[in-house]
């Protein structure tokens, strides 16, 4: 359906509660475990050895509850095409478009701007879109603004918690309102 609107998911944040209390691992939610370098082989094979695989919290119903919103879904997370590999498949999320940050990949911006919000805007190609994740700053909204004229929304998500219900209901809201339904039809 061309008329939906995009939604960018980040991963750790989100999905992935990473900042919860290491100890407890939050309600609803499966363990999974994921080799460093996401299970590719690394030059000094020794050393990979011995780190410990990185500890990815993931809700499986928050798969079937991301597919119920009216969006075309988009990685947008620095797994970039690992998470059709690693995520998806725990989520039951079928094989998903990501965006390529290539070189902007954890480059840091002097204008204080997060090294996505560009590549997103990008891709995004003056569509509406809703970005969920947990770094968004006042610069990414107002670089939004400056560059995007659609529809957009900028969703932060306490890397504590991970998306919630009001979370969900705030993304269905958003493509209800954004007439992106209605101006692809």
């Amino acid at each position: 359906m061309p008329g939906r609107p995009l939604l960018f998911v980040d991963v750790d944040g989100p999905l992935n509660p990473y900042a919860a209390k290491r100890e407890r691992r939050p309600e609803g939610y499966t363990t999974l475990r994921v080799p460093r370098g996401g299970g590719a082989p690394e030059e000094n094979g020794e050393r990979l050895l011995r780190r410990r695989p990185l500890r990815v919290w993931l809700n499986p119903e928050h798969g079937p509850d991301l597919l119920r919103l009216d969006y075309e879904l988009c990685w947008a997370t620095s797994w970039m095409a690992d998470a059709n590999r690693w995520i998806a498949p725990v989520l039951g999320l079928p094989v998903l478009p990501f965006v390529d940050f290539g070189d902007a990949l954890f480059r840091e911006r002097p204008d204080g701007v997060h090294w996505k919000t560009a590549p997103l805007l990008d891709y995004a190609n003056g569509r509406p879109f809703a970005w969920v994740d947990d770094e968004q700053s006042d610069a990414d909204h107002a670089y939004m603004t400056a560059h995007h004229s659609a529809p957009a929304l900028l969703h932060h998500v306490n890397p504590r918690i991970g998306l919630r219900e009001d979370d969900f209901r705030t993304l269905a809201d958003f493509a209800r309102s954004s007439g992106a339904s209605q101006a692809g039809n």
